[in-house]
């Protein structure tokens, strides 16, 4: 699957641009006028996870959307900067060649870990929202496990063109989907199975996990100023509503909010609750910005 152009039914697509700022081609799309939110997606997934949520927003705000490196549409340009610290520091480079200054980050899952992490680095001020953010280590035998295993996979020939044949089994990505205690409707499965096709998206997926080292950022939440909201699902079966609620508890300006009956994709299940959750903490007291 070439993922060098948006394919014309994802969503959104008409307003898919590409930028080369290095080392990466960066896919972004650019919809609404006013105060700029950010939007980052979690791991293995890409801009389309918001589609249910951005109508929410964009009568009063500019929101930009953006594929992380090698996932989706954003074509990796080097393959040993797939770590939070990387990623955060390239995206920080691009928003900046573009001019964008983001009033607010969302981030859900790792992306939550990345909008800190970039307004760590960012020359503009902006808050933080986190859905089911994922800030925690993993533990017990899986913390030993998991980060191991994703580096073996990761450097081994041809593994994410295997990968991606196993993963593209539909039933593959229904047992996967339903292991984050979300419930999507076979539309929004669809695009989940084209993307466990395709080799390039699982192999940057891979290389995410594999150089994920999250233990800096934790390290440093007790002195991170950001304003933050975090708000959890009780039903989620990735990301446990305590690893928001400690994140929370650590941080020095942050709030925490729990939703029942909701899963790991809790935005797209049910984007209207999250927009109604979100929407006191998008005051961002202006009706235009860059």
């Amino acid at each position: 699957m070439n993922w060098q152009h948006a394919k014309p039914y994802w969503p959104f697509a008409q307003y898919s641009q590409f930028t080369l700022q290095k080392p990466h081609l960066w896919h972004i799309q650019d919809i609404g006028t006013g105060p700029v939110i950010l939007l980052i997606h979690g791991a293995g997934s890409t801009t389309h996870s918001w589609q249910h949520l951005v109508p929410f927003l964009t009568d009063r705000y500019r929101v930009i959307m953006v594929d992380l490196p090698g996932q989706g549409f954003t074509r990796l340009g080097a393959q040993q900067r797939c770590g939070l610290d990387h990623m955060a520091e390239d995206l920080t480079s691009c928003l900046t060649a573009l001019d964008l200054a983001p009033k607010v980050i969302i981030g859900h899952s790792a992306g939550a870990a990345i909008a800190l992490r970039l307004a760590e680095l960012a020359k503009f001020d902006c808050k933080v929202i986190g859905i089911n953010a994922a800030l925690d280590h993993f533990r017990g035998v899986a913390g030993v496990l998991f980060p191991l295993l994703a580096k073996a996979i990761a450097n081994m020939p041809f593994s994410s063109s295997l990968l991606s044949k196993i993963a593209g089994h539909d039933q593959t990505v229904d047992r996967i989907l339903k292991g984050t205690g979300s419930t999507l409707t076979a539309a929004d499965l669809e695009f989940y199975k084209e993307l466990m096709r395709s080799r390039s998206h699982i192999g940057a997926t891979l290389q995410m996990m594999a150089q994920w080292d999250l233990e800096p950022l934790l390290a440093r939440l007790p002195r991170l100023q950001t304003e933050t909201h975090l708000i959890a699902s009780s039903n989620d079966l990735a990301v446990p509503c305590a690893t928001s609620q400690r994140a929370a508890a650590l941080l020095p300006n942050a709030d925490y909010q729990a939703l029942p009956n909701l899963g790991h994709l809790a935005h797209e299940e049910d984007a209207a609750t999250i927009a109604a959750c979100i929407a006191p903490m998008l005051d961002l007291g202006c009706a235009s910005g860059t």
